[in-house]
């Protein structure tokens, strides 16, 4: 089973990141206001960034990585990686 680390943005402009092994749900869950508490009042959410991790505990700390950023890096990160998107 892959999982799927993901930043969204709330519609207050911040960014929420997480992991789930199912990301079409899991956004839905986060628009529904049952996806987390910090998203419960900031929807809808609008998916940023992802990237597949081959296992659980991968997954957990790539999130945990991406949480420490900056905003400004959060935001280079989402850049490039709609750039590696674009180009494949």
């Amino acid at each position: 089973m892959s999982y799927v680390v993901y930043i969204v943005e709330c519609n207050d402009g911040t960014y929420y990141t997480g992991y789930t092994n199912n990301i079409q749900k899991r956004l839905e869950e986060h628009n529904s206001g049952n996806g987390a508490r910090y998203t419960s009042g900031r929807y809808p959410v609008l998916l940023m960034y992802s990237e597949t991790c081959d296992s659980q505990g991968a997954a957990l700390r790539r999130e945990w990585e991406i949480k420490k950023l900056s905003r400004r890096k959060k935001e280079m990160l989402i850049k490039k990686g709609n750039k590696a998107r674009k180009s494949s």
